[in-house]
């Protein structure tokens, strides 16, 4: 039985996986999918390195979250619907807990101790994107052609900065692809596990477009606030590619230009947000719950939450029925071996920047890094190990 095919699971164990990595996973989108790889190819063998590299791909192209739709499509993969909103939830909770905490006046964030912990978190991203770059180079990039389009890769994400940079670059490598890598297409490659029906993958499409083009009506005609702002934050979510920092210039337009929340407040919470592991599209739970106009509640950052993240998932779904057609015809493996060369290259371009220049600021960074790189590759200890060991050393290099 091949890795593509792994025996189903059950959504505890989903649950129990994502929820360490919510725990956990620091640096931004770019590193969490260094995360995933490492539990999820690496470890647990849910699914082969082509496959995982074939599904990245595919969410880097659509609008929203890449890595919360990567984890959500592997929560699919292994455990059917409830697995999906097992992974997503347990990848989501942590974080958007503690911006609503932050929001209302917990100070969760406050304290030696708790910067410490933050900063060896941070440099624990920098030894996880490393072994991922290390790891998928030598699977995706065996041949010259390949690691030509990898390094062509880094230089347009160097020179096009933001997300046009990562999907040009992911255009240009499967362009490339398909130029130079029809050799090596295979004829047997086995579909992946998705459960997902034509059916259902149309009625998600109509869904994302119904809600894209009737909520803003809606909150038109009716002077509700409620629809105001899941008008807000679903668009916010649907018209962003490249993930959560993209976004914040549309939320901005969104809450602080309408009043709904400070500026002050706004740039407080989205400092808090760089402080926590799990995705930055949570900074939507702090602004829900930090909203006067829905008085600070709970209701509202759950509010937010759901819908900011809404659309990108029903994309996914809409996608994902006609995904194991398209990769098995022989110019789509050409181009998926470009773009997922492209990948590798986006990976090792986020390795330095901002993964490495926000967390390596010292002698001491660089060695606490180092050690969690070789843990990983050499002693081959799991994450999650190798999280608390580094995050027990950035106390040390903090005090």
């Amino acid at each position: 039985m091949s890795d593509d095919q792994a025996s189903p699971g059950c959504t505890r164990e989903v649950f129990r996986a994502f929820l360490l990595l919510g725990l956990t996973s620091f640096g931004g989108p770019i590193a969490h999918l260094g995360y995933f790889r490492t539990e999820f190819v690496e470890r647990r063998r849910w699914l082969s390195e082509q496959a995982y590299a074939d599904l990245v791909a595919l969410c880097q192209f659509l609008p929203g979250p890449a890595s919360s739709q990567v984890g959500f499509a592997m929560g699919l993969m292994r455990a059917g619907p409830r697995g999906a909103a097992a992974a997503w939830t347990a990848f989501t909770l942590p974080s958007a807990i503690v911006l609503v905490l932050f929001a209302l006046g917990a100070g969760v964030l406050d304290g030696p101790i708790s910067q410490g912990i933050i900063h060896g978190l941070k440099v624990t991203a920098v030894a996880i994107v490393a072994h991922a770059v290390w790891g998928m180079a030598r699977s995706l990039c065996p041949d010259p052609r390949r690691a030509g389009i990898a390094l062509a890769a880094v230089f347009t994400v160097v020179l096009v900065s933001g997300p046009l940079g990562q999907v040009a670059a992911i255009v240009i490598g499967a362009l490339a692809g398909m130029a130079l890598c029809r050799a090596h297409t295979e004829s047997d490659m086995p579909d992946l596990p998705l459960p997902v029906t034509t059916r259902a993958g149309h009625l998600a499409g109509l869904a994302f477009v119904a809600l894209l083009v009737g909520l803003p009506l809606l909150a038109w005609a009716t002077p509700s606030t409620t629809l105001a702002v899941m008008d807000a934050f679903y668009r916010a979510g649907a018209l962003v590619f490249g993930g959560g920092h993209v976004v914040l210039p549309l939320l901005e337009a969104e809450v602080v230009q309408s009043g709904w929340v400070g500026a002050d407040e706004f740039l407080t919470g989205y400092g808090a947000a760089q402080a926590i592991p799990g995705p930055l599209f949570t900074f939507a739970a702090y602004l829900g719950a930090a909203m006067a106009p829905l008085g600070g509640s709970l209701f509202g950052a759950a509010l937010a939450l759901v819908m900011i993240f809404l659309p990108g998932m029903l994309l996914l779904v809409a996608v994902l029925p006609h995904w194991n057609r398209f990769r098995r015809w022989d110019s789509a493996q050409a181009l998926m071996r470009g773009a997922n060369a492209a990948v590798v290259g986006i990976l090792g371009a986020a390795l330095y920047q901002p993964v490495w220049t926000s967390a390596i600021l010292g002698p001491r960074e660089f060695a606490l890094a180092l050690t969690g790189f070789l843990l990983l590759s050499v002693w081959k200890l799991p994450a999650w190990a190798v999280v608390v060991i580094l995050a027990s050393g950035g106390i040390l290099i903090t005090m």
